[in-house]
């Protein structure tokens, strides 16, 4: 039986958030770091509002400390310390068992790098069959040519990159959902250019 193309739809119940890595000792040294923060935090107010579960990593916070102040992540299901560059570690598929009925088959992800950590957690959702949708405007690398060439070999995987606007757009899907007005508060100011366009 072929397989079914993915055409980069979402079911809001069967959908959990990664935020992958946001750390404060990675502030310096990733491009445009502050932007995809404040488009991170989005994202996140919008998971509060509909109620999507949202599943956080930490990559060895001992020395490059906690997910940044900027993001409230207080109603995270689930915050995982890693040292392994992706996010499904054991205890997150665990985790994921107790989701959406156990039946997760999408996952919105964004964070650092996109490169190496978001990358490697791409493919193995992707290994597992679930359907990954990264947020370009919320990633990035220390460098454009490793986060866009990123983006590139997740598409050609089969992955959805997309934009947060998109993306918050998708979770309601219809101008009469009882949470458009504040969905559309979030998206009222432009997100911030976080380099994926070429300015002429």
């Amino acid at each position: 039986m072929a397989s079914r193309k993915r055409l980069g739809n979402l079911a809001l119940d069967k959908t959990v958030i990664f935020v992958c890595d946001m750390q404060e000792r990675f502030r310096p040294a990733i491009a445009y770091f502050s932007e995809i923060v404040e488009v991170a935090g989005r994202i996140l107010e919008a998971s509060k509002l509909l109620n999507i579960p949202v599943i956080v990593t930490e990559q060895y916070p001992k020395g490059l400390g906690n997910t940044v102040a900027e993001l409230d992540i207080s109603h995270a299901v689930g915050k995982f310390d890693k040292t392994k560059f992706s996010m499904m570690l054991p205890e997150v598929e665990e985790k994921l068992k107790t989701l959406c009925g156990g039946d997760v088959q999408h996952v919105v992800l964004f964070g650092i790098e996109a490169h190496v950590c978001i990358q490697q957690t791409v493919i193995d959702l992707l290994s597992r069959d679930i359907e990954v949708h990264i947020v370009a405007d919320a990633s990035s690398s220390r460098n454009q040519m490793d986060r866009l060439f990123a983006y590139e070999r997740f598409r050609h995987s089969g992955a959805t990159v997309t934009t947060s606007e998109a993306i918050l757009l998708q979770f309601i899907g219809d101008k009469d959902h009882p949470q458009f007005k504040p969905i559309q508060q979030l998206i009222k100011k432009s997100a911030p250019d976080s380099g994926l366009v070429t300015k002429l």
